[in-house]
């Protein structure tokens, strides 16, 4: 190796300002203290037991990302409680055995400290609604009353855990200092182009679903609603429907979308850091500044990641697929074999068999085809890690300008591609549908099978997303386009399946309206009896 190179490789990394501010932050979170044994609150672990069985059940009917269940979780409790109690008194308890019950929070983690606290949440919240809601229109008081169980949700899931709310708002900031000057948009202020790129940062770095989205970039600008006191609450209540709406529309700005694409690209670098920053954080200015160091815990931590996105595929491949089953699948095939007898006065057997065996049949198959990151992943990581670390910024000068308007392209190359593609979709079906009817499909099962073939796609494609997350500026291969272009039909078409029949989830209401109500009675009962009986019990004692 030559002495130059040598030199560069031993040569020790002078940290940003920005990594020693991140450095001294994390070092200030204090972990939530458990509460002392006269306030913790303890459940049964005969009830948790049935209750852990309950929630995953319930989760699989609704495809939801593992970060984000929890909250959610926390809405469905509230909203089910509120039917009965609309003014929120005394929930608080409620809320928090609930969600001990499930093992949310773990047993006695949680005490009447967070009772209070909580239940100042509640109060404050179920004032602001009576406050906004009444006298609107129905369509405004919905989307009036969905904004505030958004904030409210998000604000007690991190009320409950500040430590783990502080260190990923740590992050998040990190990653908005070091690469907020990479990126100008025309026509935009560099406080309404920051504004965006946080909404981006939520959509990419934390995978925010549109509750926490709103969340955070409320509390950007404002205090958390609990923070208020009742005398400024008064005032602030007036203009609380024009921000929700203004939070909307940034969220939905199409600037977000162009910065998301930019953001998805930086992330894997900063994933990794953020992991060693987890796991030696008595050790990190040592490992920062020491590049030997440094590679050996970026090779590590990658080989790590890399082993356990086999698992995760894995796990999503089978959860994808159960969702699918429960809330789409059983009910088409449900449907598959009565209004085939009743339209045609026959049911093909064959076509039923193909329909059940083959949406497993083709995620197996295109999770088999995924391909982990490798070792010039991890080298491109680590180079990338120490230029975000490294106080020298030369490297980044430069930066992504984003024109206000797309570029126009040619009108009439546009308009040719536009009804090739439409020629690529129709071609597409018809060539799908042309088979099966070789099969003696009838109109039935063929849409059945589109349906299924449809579904499958999409989610498949959601999980292959999963493998980008460590992947680290990667070429496309030469025949992507192409397979995307021709794929893309049927993949619009699974998105549509997923997210626009989303709402008409028939296991979700039967879940929500039908059995949770009086299954979670059931263990409010059991709960009390084993108390009554343990109580009895030290009495002798």
């Amino acid at each position: 190796m030559p002495e130059e190179q040598k030199k560069i490789l031993t040569k020790p990394i002078n940290l940003s300002s920005y990594t020693k501010a991140l450095v001294e932050a994390l070092k200030s979170i204090n972990v939530k203290p458990k509460p002392d044994e006269f306030s913790k609150l303890s459940v049964s672990q005969t009830v948790s037991f049935f209750a852990i069985f309950y929630e995953k059940v319930r989760n699989a009917v609704e495809y939801r990302e593992d970060h984000l269940i929890r909250r959610a979780a926390i809405e469905r409790i509230l909203k089910r409680r509120f039917m009965l109690n609309p003014q929120g008194k005394g929930e608080a308890e409620n809320l928090i055995r609930e969600i001990m019950w499930a093992r949310y929070f773990d047993n006695e983690s949680l005490g009447t400290e967070d009772i209070k606290n909580i239940q100042n949440i509640i109060n404050k919240y179920v004032l602001i609604k009576k406050k906004i809601i009444n006298g609107r229109t129905s369509n405004t008081q919905q989307f009036l009353s969905q904004f505030i169980y958004d904030l409210m949700t998000c604000e007690i899931e991190e009320a409950l855990s500040p430590d783990t709310a502080l260190k990923y708002n740590s992050f998040l900031f990190f990653i908005y200092q070091v690469l907020r000057r990479k990126i100008k948009i025309e026509g935009l202020t560099e406080n309404q182009k920051d504004a965006f790129f946080l909404v981006a940062l939520e959509k990419t770095y934390r995978r925010s679903d549109q509750s926490y989205q709103r969340y955070h970039l409320f509390i950007t600008f404002y205090k958390s609603i609990s923070k208020y006191s009742y005398d400024e609450l008064e005032e602030i209540s007036t203009q609380l429907p024009e921000i929700f709406t203004n939070v909307d529309k940034m969220i939905a700005s199409p600037y977000v979308n162009k910065i998301v694409k930019f953001s998805k690209k930086q992330l894997p670098a900063f994933l990794i850091l953020f992991s060693i920053f987890d796991k030696k954080k008595k050790e990190l200015i040592n490992i920062l500044t020491d590049k030997s160091k440094l590679w050996n815990e970026v090779d590590s931590v990658c080989r790590e990641k890399y082993q356990g996105l086999k698992s995760r595929l894995k796990t999503l491949a089978i959860r994808s697929f159960i969702y699918i089953f429960l809330t789409k699948m059983l009910f088409a095939l449900i449907l598959e074999y009565p209004v085939s007898k009743y339209i045609y006065g026959y049911v093909d057997t064959q076509s039923i068999v193909i329909n059940s065996l083959f949406p497993p049949i083709l995620m197996l198959i295109s999770i088999s085809l995924f391909k982990i990151p490798g070792e010039q992943n991890t080298k491109r990581i680590y180079h990338r890690i120490i230029h975000i670390i490294d106080a020298d910024k030369s490297f980044e000068e430069k930066i992504a300008f984003m024109p206000k308007k797309q570029k126009e392209k040619r009108p009439i190359l546009v308009f040719g591609f536009t009804i090739f593609y439409l020629l690529t979709f129709i071609i597409t079906f018809a060539l799908i549908i042309e088979g099966l009817s070789l099969l003696n499909f009838n109109i039935i099962s063929t849409c059945i099978f589109v349906f299924f073939l449809s579904l499958v796609t999409f989610f498949s494609y959601r999980i292959k997303q999963t493998l980008n997350e460590y992947r680290q500026f990667e070429k496309e291969g030469v025949f992507e386009p192409i397979l995307d272009f021709f794929f893309m039909p049927i993949l619009s078409l699974g998105k549509f399946f997923s997210r626009g029949l989303a709402r008409l989830n028939f296991f979700i209401f039967i879940f929500d309206f039908i059995i949770e109500a009086p299954f979670k009675f059931i263990f409010e009962i059991v709960e009390e009896w084993i108390s009554f009986v343990k109580k009895r019990k030290e009495e002798i004692e």
